[in-house]
Protein backbone atom coordinates (compact mmCIF):
# COMPACT_ATOMS: atom_id res chain seq x y z
CA UNK A 1 0.00 0.00 0.00
CA UNK A 2 2.98 2.35 0.96
CA UNK A 3 4.40 1.49 -2.45
CA UNK A 4 1.12 2.05 -4.46
CA UNK A 5 1.44 5.91 -2.43
CA UNK A 6 4.51 6.30 -3.39
CA UNK A 7 3.74 5.61 -6.90
CA UNK A 8 0.82 7.88 -7.00
CA UNK A 9 3.17 10.90 -5.32
CA UNK A 10 5.82 9.99 -8.24
CA UNK A 11 3.10 10.69 -11.01
CA UNK A 12 2.15 13.78 -12.90
CA UNK A 13 -1.76 12.66 -13.27
CA UNK A 14 -2.77 13.92 -16.63
CA UNK A 15 -6.65 13.84 -18.05
CA UNK A 16 -5.88 11.73 -20.82
CA UNK A 17 -4.89 9.09 -18.07
CA UNK A 18 -7.78 9.18 -16.51
CA UNK A 19 -9.87 8.65 -19.79
CA UNK A 20 -7.36 5.66 -20.30
CA UNK A 21 -8.23 4.15 -16.78
CA UNK A 22 -11.97 5.14 -17.30
CA UNK A 23 -11.74 3.13 -21.01
CA UNK A 24 -10.36 0.20 -18.76
CA UNK A 25 -12.98 0.18 -16.10
CA UNK A 26 -15.83 0.09 -18.60
CA UNK A 27 -14.01 -2.99 -20.02
CA UNK A 28 -13.82 -4.73 -16.96
CA UNK A 29 -17.38 -3.88 -15.88
CA UNK A 30 -18.63 -5.34 -18.81
CA UNK A 31 -16.23 -8.35 -18.01
CA UNK A 32 -17.05 -8.96 -14.40
CA UNK A 33 -20.71 -8.78 -15.23
CA UNK A 34 -20.20 -11.63 -17.84
CA UNK A 35 -18.27 -13.64 -15.77
CA UNK A 36 -21.33 -12.98 -13.09
CA UNK A 37 -23.73 -14.77 -15.65
CA UNK A 38 -22.04 -16.73 -17.48
CA UNK A 39 -21.56 -20.66 -17.78
CA UNK A 40 -18.09 -20.73 -17.77
CA UNK A 41 -17.37 -18.68 -14.55
CA UNK A 42 -16.29 -22.16 -12.37
CA UNK A 43 -13.81 -23.12 -15.23
CA UNK A 44 -12.89 -19.49 -15.83
CA UNK A 45 -12.00 -19.52 -11.80
CA UNK A 46 -9.90 -22.83 -12.68
CA UNK A 47 -8.20 -21.21 -15.28
CA UNK A 48 -7.09 -18.36 -12.59
CA UNK A 49 -5.96 -20.65 -10.04
CA UNK A 50 -3.38 -22.49 -12.70
CA UNK A 51 -2.60 -19.06 -13.60
CA UNK A 52 -1.43 -18.18 -9.95
CA UNK A 53 0.43 -21.44 -9.57
CA UNK A 54 1.83 -20.47 -12.74
CA UNK A 55 3.36 -17.10 -11.62
CA UNK A 56 4.07 -18.73 -8.07
CA UNK A 57 6.31 -21.52 -9.81
CA UNK A 58 7.95 -18.52 -12.03
CA UNK A 59 8.95 -16.57 -8.91
CA UNK A 60 10.17 -19.68 -7.10
CA UNK A 61 12.45 -20.24 -10.32
CA UNK A 62 10.48 -23.92 -10.99
CA UNK A 63 11.18 -24.23 -14.18
CA UNK A 64 9.68 -27.80 -14.94
CA UNK A 65 6.53 -26.54 -13.10
CA UNK A 66 6.17 -23.37 -15.13
CA UNK A 67 6.93 -25.37 -18.64
CA UNK A 68 4.03 -27.55 -17.43
CA UNK A 69 1.76 -25.00 -16.61
CA UNK A 70 2.41 -22.66 -19.61
CA UNK A 71 1.13 -25.40 -21.76
CA UNK A 72 -1.83 -26.28 -20.11
CA UNK A 73 -3.10 -22.68 -19.90
CA UNK A 74 -2.13 -22.44 -23.75
CA UNK A 75 -4.47 -25.57 -23.84
CA UNK A 76 -7.22 -24.29 -21.28
CA UNK A 77 -7.83 -21.07 -23.32
CA UNK A 78 -8.05 -23.07 -26.68
CA UNK A 79 -10.90 -25.17 -24.64
CA UNK A 80 -13.17 -22.34 -23.35
CA UNK A 81 -12.89 -20.43 -26.31
CA UNK A 82 -14.41 -23.67 -28.30
CA UNK A 83 -16.43 -25.03 -25.64
CA UNK A 84 -18.00 -21.60 -24.22
CA UNK A 85 -18.25 -19.69 -27.57
CA UNK A 86 -22.17 -18.76 -26.43
CA UNK A 87 -20.47 -17.10 -23.50
CA UNK A 88 -18.28 -15.37 -25.42
CA UNK A 89 -20.51 -14.62 -27.49
CA UNK A 90 -22.69 -12.84 -25.20
CA UNK A 91 -19.64 -10.99 -24.21
CA UNK A 92 -18.98 -9.00 -27.04
CA UNK A 93 -23.17 -8.53 -27.30
CA UNK A 94 -22.85 -7.30 -23.97
CA UNK A 95 -19.89 -5.14 -24.46
CA UNK A 96 -22.06 -3.65 -27.95
CA UNK A 97 -25.13 -3.00 -25.43
CA UNK A 98 -23.33 -1.37 -22.91
CA UNK A 99 -23.20 1.66 -25.52
CA UNK A 100 -26.38 0.70 -27.73
CA UNK A 101 -29.52 1.48 -26.78
CA UNK A 102 -31.41 -1.89 -27.12
CA UNK A 103 -34.64 -2.64 -25.24
CA UNK A 104 -37.70 -4.93 -25.06
CA UNK A 105 -41.27 -2.87 -25.07
CA UNK A 106 -42.40 -2.78 -22.07
CA UNK A 107 -46.29 -4.14 -21.94
CA UNK A 108 -48.80 -2.47 -20.42
CA UNK A 109 -50.06 -3.55 -16.81
CA UNK A 110 -53.56 -5.24 -18.42
CA UNK A 111 -51.43 -7.71 -20.40
CA UNK A 112 -49.62 -8.63 -17.52
CA UNK A 113 -52.84 -9.10 -15.30
CA UNK A 114 -53.95 -11.13 -17.91
CA UNK A 115 -50.75 -13.25 -18.49
CA UNK A 116 -50.73 -13.54 -14.96
CA UNK A 117 -53.79 -14.42 -14.06
CA UNK A 118 -53.66 -16.83 -17.04
CA UNK A 119 -50.85 -18.46 -15.56
CA UNK A 120 -52.23 -19.97 -12.24
CA UNK A 121 -55.55 -20.87 -13.77
CA UNK A 122 -53.31 -22.74 -16.23
CA UNK A 123 -51.69 -24.30 -12.89
CA UNK A 124 -54.36 -25.37 -11.13
CA UNK A 125 -55.80 -26.96 -14.36
CA UNK A 126 -52.43 -29.19 -15.29
CA UNK A 127 -52.03 -27.50 -18.17
CA UNK A 128 -48.58 -27.37 -19.27
CA UNK A 129 -47.26 -24.11 -20.31
CA UNK A 130 -43.73 -22.11 -21.64
CA UNK A 131 -43.86 -18.07 -21.92
CA UNK A 132 -40.56 -16.42 -22.81
CA UNK A 133 -40.49 -12.44 -22.76
CA UNK A 134 -37.22 -11.18 -24.77
CA UNK A 135 -34.68 -9.07 -22.88
CA UNK A 136 -32.64 -6.55 -24.25
CA UNK A 137 -29.77 -9.57 -26.06
CA UNK A 138 -30.62 -11.08 -28.99
CA UNK A 139 -32.02 -14.19 -28.43
CA UNK A 140 -33.15 -15.52 -32.77
CA UNK A 141 -30.06 -17.69 -32.67
CA UNK A 142 -31.05 -19.61 -29.63
CA UNK A 143 -34.79 -20.35 -30.93
CA UNK A 144 -35.54 -23.21 -33.21
CA UNK A 145 -38.82 -23.78 -35.37
CA UNK A 146 -41.96 -22.54 -34.37
CA UNK A 147 -44.81 -19.95 -36.39
CA UNK A 148 -44.58 -16.90 -36.41
CA UNK A 149 -47.32 -14.55 -35.20
CA UNK A 150 -48.16 -10.87 -34.39
CA UNK A 151 -51.19 -10.95 -32.19
CA UNK A 152 -52.18 -8.83 -28.85
CA UNK A 153 -51.51 -10.78 -25.71
CA UNK A 154 -54.92 -12.18 -24.38
CA UNK A 155 -56.61 -14.94 -23.03
CA UNK A 156 -58.49 -16.26 -25.88
CA UNK A 157 -55.30 -16.05 -28.25
CA UNK A 158 -52.81 -17.96 -25.34
CA UNK A 159 -55.57 -20.68 -24.51
CA UNK A 160 -56.07 -21.54 -27.95
CA UNK A 161 -52.38 -21.84 -29.07
CA UNK A 162 -52.43 -24.13 -25.84
CA UNK A 163 -54.48 -26.36 -26.90
CA UNK A 164 -53.32 -30.05 -27.21
CA UNK A 165 -54.93 -30.09 -30.50
CA UNK A 166 -52.71 -27.12 -32.14
CA UNK A 167 -49.13 -28.32 -33.16
CA UNK A 168 -47.50 -25.53 -31.59
CA UNK A 169 -48.69 -26.56 -28.06
CA UNK A 170 -45.84 -28.15 -26.64
CA UNK A 171 -43.33 -25.20 -27.82
CA UNK A 172 -42.54 -22.08 -26.14
CA UNK A 173 -44.82 -18.51 -26.84
CA UNK A 174 -42.62 -15.92 -27.40
CA UNK A 175 -44.10 -12.36 -25.70
CA UNK A 176 -42.10 -9.24 -26.76
CA UNK A 177 -43.97 -6.16 -25.69
CA UNK A 178 -47.76 -6.46 -25.47
CA UNK A 179 -48.32 -8.96 -28.79
CA UNK A 180 -47.30 -12.56 -29.07
CA UNK A 181 -44.63 -13.07 -32.14
CA UNK A 182 -43.98 -16.38 -32.20
CA UNK A 183 -45.11 -19.68 -30.87
CA UNK A 184 -44.58 -23.46 -30.76
CA UNK A 185 -40.81 -22.44 -30.26
CA UNK A 186 -38.16 -24.76 -29.70
CA UNK A 187 -35.56 -23.75 -26.57
CA UNK A 188 -31.98 -25.09 -25.97
CA UNK A 189 -31.98 -27.25 -23.06
CA UNK A 190 -30.39 -26.59 -19.48
CA UNK A 191 -27.82 -30.06 -18.12
CA UNK A 192 -27.60 -28.49 -14.83
CA UNK A 193 -30.01 -31.27 -13.45
CA UNK A 194 -29.68 -29.96 -9.43
CA UNK A 195 -31.18 -26.10 -10.41
CA UNK A 196 -33.83 -28.26 -12.68
CA UNK A 197 -35.00 -30.31 -9.45
CA UNK A 198 -38.36 -32.01 -10.23
CA UNK A 199 -38.57 -30.18 -13.57
CA UNK A 200 -39.17 -31.75 -17.08
CA UNK A 201 -38.19 -30.53 -20.36
CA UNK A 202 -39.81 -27.10 -20.11
CA UNK A 203 -38.37 -26.43 -17.16
CA UNK A 204 -34.86 -27.85 -18.96
CA UNK A 205 -35.61 -25.33 -21.76
CA UNK A 206 -36.56 -22.02 -19.88
CA UNK A 207 -33.53 -22.68 -17.19
CA UNK A 208 -31.32 -23.20 -21.07
CA UNK A 209 -32.54 -19.78 -22.66
CA UNK A 210 -32.05 -18.13 -19.04
CA UNK A 211 -28.25 -19.48 -19.00
CA UNK A 212 -27.66 -17.89 -22.42
CA UNK A 213 -29.24 -14.68 -22.51
CA UNK A 214 -31.20 -12.38 -20.52
CA UNK A 215 -34.89 -13.48 -21.51
CA UNK A 216 -37.05 -14.22 -18.96
CA UNK A 217 -39.17 -17.22 -19.23
CA UNK A 218 -42.61 -18.34 -16.96
CA UNK A 219 -42.75 -22.07 -16.83
CA UNK A 220 -46.33 -23.67 -15.60
CA UNK A 221 -46.12 -27.42 -14.98
CA UNK A 222 -48.52 -29.66 -15.74
CA UNK A 223 -47.55 -32.46 -13.54
CA UNK A 224 -47.32 -30.25 -9.88
CA UNK A 225 -49.66 -27.43 -10.76
CA UNK A 226 -46.84 -24.92 -10.33
CA UNK A 227 -45.83 -21.62 -11.72
CA UNK A 228 -42.10 -21.13 -12.15
CA UNK A 229 -39.80 -18.62 -13.51
CA UNK A 230 -36.06 -18.53 -15.17
CA UNK A 231 -34.12 -15.54 -15.27
CA UNK A 232 -30.18 -14.96 -15.18
CA UNK A 233 -29.22 -18.87 -15.30
CA UNK A 234 -31.45 -19.64 -12.47
CA UNK A 235 -34.82 -21.49 -11.86
CA UNK A 236 -37.41 -20.30 -9.53
CA UNK A 237 -40.71 -20.87 -8.25
CA UNK A 238 -43.16 -18.20 -7.62
CA UNK A 239 -46.24 -19.00 -5.15
CA UNK A 240 -48.44 -16.66 -5.93
CA UNK A 241 -49.56 -13.86 -8.23
CA UNK A 242 -48.34 -11.12 -5.79
CA UNK A 243 -44.60 -12.64 -6.34
CA UNK A 244 -44.81 -13.58 -9.57
CA UNK A 245 -45.83 -10.07 -10.50
CA UNK A 246 -42.68 -8.92 -8.35
CA UNK A 247 -40.36 -11.08 -10.67
CA UNK A 248 -41.54 -10.29 -13.77
CA UNK A 249 -41.28 -5.84 -12.97
CA UNK A 250 -37.79 -6.94 -11.93
CA UNK A 251 -36.75 -8.12 -15.38
CA UNK A 252 -38.30 -5.48 -16.90
CA UNK A 253 -37.03 -2.26 -14.91
CA UNK A 254 -33.73 -3.96 -16.25
CA UNK A 255 -34.52 -4.34 -19.95
CA UNK A 256 -38.20 -3.29 -20.80
CA UNK A 257 -37.54 0.52 -23.35
CA UNK A 258 -39.81 3.47 -20.71
CA UNK A 259 -41.52 6.06 -22.75
CA UNK A 260 -39.42 9.27 -23.36
CA UNK A 261 -36.25 7.90 -21.10
CA UNK A 262 -32.74 8.95 -22.77
CA UNK A 263 -29.92 7.14 -23.67
CA UNK A 264 -27.48 8.94 -21.36
CA UNK A 265 -30.75 8.39 -18.72
CA UNK A 266 -30.74 4.27 -19.84
CA UNK A 267 -26.71 4.20 -19.06
CA UNK A 268 -26.81 6.24 -16.11
CA UNK A 269 -29.80 3.40 -14.60
CA UNK A 270 -28.06 0.38 -16.14
CA UNK A 271 -24.95 1.87 -14.05
CA UNK A 272 -27.01 2.48 -10.70
CA UNK A 273 -27.81 -1.19 -10.86
CA UNK A 274 -24.47 -2.38 -11.26
CA UNK A 275 -22.30 -0.19 -9.15
CA UNK A 276 -20.86 -2.79 -7.10
CA UNK A 277 -19.05 -4.18 -10.24
CA UNK A 278 -18.62 -0.62 -11.42
CA UNK A 279 -16.29 0.08 -8.08
CA UNK A 280 -14.50 -3.14 -8.41
CA UNK A 281 -13.78 -2.56 -12.13
CA UNK A 282 -12.70 0.85 -11.29
CA UNK A 283 -9.96 -0.34 -8.71
CA UNK A 284 -8.86 -3.01 -10.99
CA UNK A 285 -8.42 -0.55 -13.68
CA UNK A 286 -6.65 1.90 -11.37
CA UNK A 287 -4.42 -0.51 -9.93
CA UNK A 288 -3.42 -2.17 -13.50
CA UNK A 289 -2.45 1.69 -15.09
CA UNK A 290 -0.40 2.17 -11.65
CA UNK A 291 0.88 -1.07 -11.84
CA UNK A 292 2.10 -1.27 -16.20
CA UNK A 293 2.14 2.64 -16.86
CA UNK A 294 3.96 4.76 -14.37
CA UNK A 295 5.46 1.93 -12.19
CA UNK A 296 7.16 0.29 -15.65
CA UNK A 297 8.64 4.11 -16.34
CA UNK A 298 12.11 4.06 -15.92
CA UNK A 299 13.66 6.11 -12.62
CA UNK A 300 16.03 6.85 -10.65
CA UNK A 301 16.81 6.96 -7.01
CA UNK A 302 19.34 6.77 -4.41
CA UNK A 303 20.26 5.40 -0.74
CA UNK A 304 23.17 5.83 1.55
CA UNK A 305 24.57 2.46 2.41
CA UNK A 306 26.40 1.07 5.17
CA UNK A 307 29.84 -0.36 4.50
CA UNK A 308 30.63 -4.20 5.62
CA UNK A 309 34.12 -5.28 5.52
CA UNK A 310 34.38 -8.76 4.65
CA UNK A 311 37.46 -11.48 4.93
CA UNK A 312 39.13 -9.57 7.45
CA UNK A 313 42.35 -11.51 8.93
CA UNK A 314 42.01 -13.15 12.26
CA UNK A 315 44.15 -10.66 14.32
CA UNK A 316 42.77 -7.33 13.02
CA UNK A 317 39.28 -5.45 13.44
CA UNK A 318 38.07 -2.53 11.72
CA UNK A 319 37.84 0.59 14.71
CA UNK A 320 36.48 2.90 12.20
CA UNK A 321 35.63 3.42 8.41
CA UNK A 322 35.71 6.64 7.05
CA UNK A 323 32.94 7.32 5.67
CA UNK A 324 31.15 4.80 7.72
CA UNK A 325 28.33 5.17 4.46
CA UNK A 326 28.25 5.94 0.64
CA UNK A 327 25.54 7.32 -1.48
CA UNK A 328 24.69 4.74 -4.10
CA UNK A 329 22.18 5.61 -7.28
CA UNK A 330 20.18 3.46 -8.84
CA UNK A 331 18.16 3.01 -11.92
CA UNK A 332 15.00 1.04 -12.64
CA UNK A 333 11.30 0.53 -12.57
CA UNK A 334 9.37 3.35 -10.57
CA UNK A 335 7.61 0.62 -8.69
CA UNK A 336 10.81 -1.19 -8.38
CA UNK A 337 12.35 1.73 -6.58
CA UNK A 338 9.70 2.54 -4.25
CA UNK A 339 8.57 -1.04 -3.07
CA UNK A 340 12.00 -2.40 -2.62
CA UNK A 341 12.27 -3.05 1.57
CA UNK A 342 14.73 -1.78 3.82
CA UNK A 343 16.59 -4.89 4.47
CA UNK A 344 19.94 -6.62 2.36
CA UNK A 345 21.15 -3.22 1.19
CA UNK A 346 24.79 -2.52 2.04
CA UNK A 347 28.56 -2.09 0.05
CA UNK A 348 30.93 -5.04 0.92
CA UNK A 349 34.58 -4.27 1.06
CA UNK A 350 37.29 -7.05 0.80
CA UNK A 351 38.85 -6.36 4.02
CA UNK A 352 41.74 -9.57 2.94
CA UNK A 353 44.30 -7.25 1.62
CA UNK A 354 44.53 -5.51 4.93
CA UNK A 355 48.04 -7.94 5.90
CA UNK A 356 49.51 -6.36 3.06
CA UNK A 357 48.82 -2.66 4.97
CA UNK A 358 45.94 -1.63 2.50
CA UNK A 359 43.56 0.52 3.65
CA UNK A 360 42.06 2.33 1.16
CA UNK A 361 39.69 0.98 -0.95
CA UNK A 362 37.96 1.66 -4.06
CA UNK A 363 33.96 1.03 -4.45
CA UNK A 364 32.93 -0.74 -7.41
CA UNK A 365 29.02 -1.15 -8.55
CA UNK A 366 29.64 -4.56 -8.54
CA UNK A 367 30.12 -4.51 -4.18
CA UNK A 368 26.70 -3.22 -4.29
CA UNK A 369 24.32 -5.66 -2.77
CA UNK A 370 20.89 -4.52 -3.76
CA UNK A 371 17.85 -6.02 -5.13
CA UNK A 372 18.56 -7.56 -8.66
CA UNK A 373 15.88 -5.85 -10.67
CA UNK A 374 17.75 -2.34 -9.89
CA UNK A 375 20.92 -1.52 -11.71
CA UNK A 376 23.80 1.16 -10.24
CA UNK A 377 24.16 4.20 -11.75
CA UNK A 378 26.86 5.85 -9.69
CA UNK A 379 28.48 6.00 -5.97
CA UNK A 380 30.18 8.65 -4.02
CA UNK A 381 32.58 8.64 -2.75
CA UNK A 382 34.43 6.42 -4.71
CA UNK A 383 36.75 5.45 -2.21
CA UNK A 384 36.70 4.56 1.62
CA UNK A 385 39.21 4.24 4.07
CA UNK A 386 39.55 1.69 6.97
CA UNK A 387 41.60 2.60 10.64
CA UNK A 388 42.71 -1.05 11.36
CA UNK A 389 43.74 -2.44 15.05
CA UNK A 390 45.66 -5.36 15.53
CA UNK A 391 44.99 -7.68 18.10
Amino acid sequence: MDSTFAVLRAVDLRWVDLLDIALVAGLCWVLITWVREARARVALGGILIVALAYQTARWLDLRLTTGVLQGFIAVAALVLVVVFQDDLRRFFEGLTLWFVRNATPRPSGDVLDELGNLCFFLARRRIGALFVFPGREPIDRLLDGGLFLDGRVSEPLLRSLLDPGTPGHDGAIVIRGGRVTRFGVHLPLSTAWSEIGEGGTRHAAALGLAERSDAFSIVVSEERGEVSIAWRGHLERVRDLAAWRERVEAFLDRTAHRRHQRWLESRLELAKRNWKEGVLAAALASGLWLHTVPGATLDRGSRTLPIVVDNLPDGYRVSSIDPPAIDVEFEGRLRDLVRAGAEGWHVRVDGGLVRQGRRTFSIAPDQVEHPPELRVVGVAPVKVRLAIEAL
